[in-house]
């Protein structure tokens, strides 16, 4: 039997993707963002739902596992004013009361990695006490999609609980195999309108400090310092176009950009350059989302024979 999944927060569906890869069926999307809406419709045949908090928990479909990566804005508005210590006001709240109602049997969370330290832990420490309030087991862990055979240094904490206390393991590190130079397009077929201009990449030449290396990509810190790596630092869709640099020359493509978060090569692009960055950089490492599901499902399918 198929089990169904519920994508919350869906972006454009690399959550959905990692778990469909292994046979589960999504039965229920929501995403409010009009350009991920499109994107995700182009993909998957079908218009999300739009905005979580006008959806009523009883009118969602049955599920066994609960996708969500959900935002974590609201924590460090709230947090700011008074300290977070209850889950009313953050879209959190909305997950909780989707799992109190429709009791799925698990759910996967994703979240930024700056969750861990924000209010000092004690964000983090009240979502997991909400959780296990629900009668959740409750297994939590950052995940870095270059340990996922992904040339992206993308650090996320991921949170998996069971309504049942069974074995369950986070996937392990993976070696990495896949290269920029898998990822990267001929700078001949790259849209003439993303490479910088000669006044940035000579900026940008001016302040190495080490022996530049092909291919690379060079990364710009809050402090102006120039990093070359052979792999990307995290796509953010809130960075400056000038971010990340490949070979120190032009910014990344639509295509890179998913072939860098893991997305197979038939995923349709749709919408502009801006909303891809956005899209893109607001999306999931789709490998090291499969990595976790296979061991989800495989402590399920464990769990329910013993």
């Amino acid at each position: 039997m198929k089990l169904r999944t519920i994508d919350l927060f869906a972006g454009i569906g690399g959550i959905r993707l990692g778990f469909e890869v292994w046979g589960c069926e999504n039965v229920f999307t929501s995403e409010c963002d009009r350009d991920a809406q499109k994107m995700y419709a182009a993909n998957f045949g079908e218009i999300p739902a739009g905005d979580i908090t006008q959806i009523k928990p009883e009118n969602i479909p049955d599920h066994d596992i609960l996708l969500a990566g959900f935002p974590c804005q609201p924590f460090s508005v709230i947090g700011s004013r008074q300290g977070f210590a209850d889950t009313r006001g953050t879209l959190f709240f909305n997950i909780e009361e989707i799992l109190k109602t429709k009791q799925p049997y698990a759910f996967l969370l994703e979240n930024v990695k700056q969750l861990y330290t924000h209010d000092r832990g004690r964000t983090l420490s009240v979502i997991l006490d909400k959780l296990k309030t629900l009668g959740y087991f409750v297994h939590h862990t950052i995940l870095n999609a270059l340990d996922f055979n992904l040339p992206q240094k993308r650090e996320r904490i991921i949170i998996v609980g069971f309504r049942e206390n069974i074995n369950f393991n986070f996937p392990q590190p993976q070696k990495l195999t896949k290269t920029l130079r898998e990822i990267l397009e001929p700078d001949l077929d790259i849209d003439p309108k993303l490479f910088a201009s000669p006044a940035i990449i000579n900026k940008r030449q001016s302040k190495l400090k080490t022996q530049p290396f092909y291919p690379s990509i060079w990364h710009e810190n809050k402090s102006g310092n120039i990093s070359v790596l052979p792999f990307s630092c995290a796509l953010r869709s809130s960075a400056s176009y000038n971010y990340l640099l490949v070979n120190g020359q032009r910014r990344l493509s639509p295509r890179e950009m998913l072939r860098l978060q893991g997305f197979p090569e038939d995923f349709q692009i749709v919408g502009t350059y801006t909303a891809m960055r956005k899209l893109t950089g607001n999306s999931v490492a789709v490998t090291m989302i499969e990595a976790i599901a296979k061991e989800m499902l495989l402590s399920i399918n464990l769990g329910h024979a013993a």
